[in-house]
């Protein structure tokens, strides 16, 4: 029996969206017969608590024990936090220390695509295209007359907190008088905020990730936002969002498909990615293509695009995922 570990919630921003992530991979892993799950959940603390509301804690050993000191072998973890410390890489450098495999990217790699300035200086010495950016570490007099500018220049912008995920802390921009009111509001979310050149553009999705011995890039899927908005948090999972998902975006053709594939995979190579990611893409309506975002744990909800692509290509997630477990045991 394999003892797999789920950690979900995290006690941020997106912690709510973590916990559906956790039930979809609970009932992939509910069938399989060899491996037995625990499921915990942590604050914002780092405090891990189960659904009868015992406090657990990892040690060295790599055992997880409940305040009355009894100890559960843990084989494998599955870090489903979205945001802090799961996506960061915190979480994973814990796990690192105490000689626990778990799914997804190390360390290194997690805070690099965590970083949206971070990820956008990396592509741009690889030379993958992405979409023209700034960056300011304060709100200095000098600092802002750079987002000024660029806002003249692009004439819209998008103002991001640095180290958030699923559109939280991004705000569009198109009057002067805002702007000042956006940047303030991301740094308070992050110590830098992402100046980037609003573009119009349709807003594709690819699912990269490891099936056995094999790099797979999916054919982009595509959100289409209303009109009147872009593809924020709510809209990505709010009951009531009105964005529109497509597993197979329509209308490309041959060449700028094969871009897409060839920069997924040199970007997952480059970044040394482990076993999933969801990489995004903008095209333009001049035709140009940018990479937009690296995302090294993707949701996986029901509105979620990352199971959806993997099935359309062809691969199970239950496989996928048990098949991950598995193999962490024999390596």
């Amino acid at each position: 029996m394999i003892n797999t570990l789920l950690i979900c919630g995290g006690g941020g921003s997106e912690h709510e969206v973590s916990l559906r992530t956790a039930d979809f991979i609970e009932e992939q892993l509910a069938e399989s017969e060899d491996i037995d799950l625990m499921r915990v959940e942590m604050d914002a603390s780092g405090c891990l608590t189960d659904k009868d509301g015992r406090v657990y804690h990892i040690f060295y050993d790599g055992k997880i024990r409940d305040e009355a000191g009894s100890a559960w072998d843990v084989d494998y973890v599955i870090p489903a936090i979205h945001g802090y410390p799961g996506e960061t890489g915190d979480l994973q450098s814990q796990l690192e220390m105490f000689g626990i495999p778990y799914f997804g990217s190390a360390p290194e790699a997690s805070k690099i695509c965590f970083n949206k300035i971070k990820t956008k200086m990396w592509l741009s010495a690889l030379g993958i295209d992405n979409t023209p950016y700034l960056f300011l570490h304060s709100l200095e007099a000098e600092e802002l007359d750079k987002a000024h500018a660029a806002l003249e220049t692009w004439e819209a912008v998008f103002i991001k907190a640095s180290n958030q995920g699923s559109s939280v802390g991004c705000f569009k921009v198109t009057r002067r008088e805002d702007l000042h009111g956006a940047i303030e509001e991301a740094f308070t979310l992050s110590p830098y905020v992402l100046i980037e050149k609003a573009l119009n553009a349709r807003e594709l999705e690819v699912a990269v990730y490891t099936f056995g011995e094999e790099l797979i890039a999916t054919l982009p899927g595509e959100v289409r936002a209303p009109s009147d908005t872009f593809y924020t948090y709510k809209e990505k999972y709010a009951t009531g969002s009105r964005a529109e998902t497509f597993i197979e975006a329509e209308g490309l053709n041959k060449e700028q498909q094969a871009w897409i594939r060839d920069v997924s995979i040199r970007t997952f190579k480059a970044l040394k990615l482990k076993d999933l990611s969801r990489i995004d893409f903008f095209l333009t309506n001049e035709g140009e293509l940018y990479l937009n975002e690296v995302n090294t744990f993707p949701g996986m909800t029901p509105k979620s695009m990352f199971p959806k692509m993997m099935e359309n290509h062809g691969h199970n997630f239950t496989e996928y995922l048990t098949g991950l477990i598995r193999s962490s045991q024999s390596d």
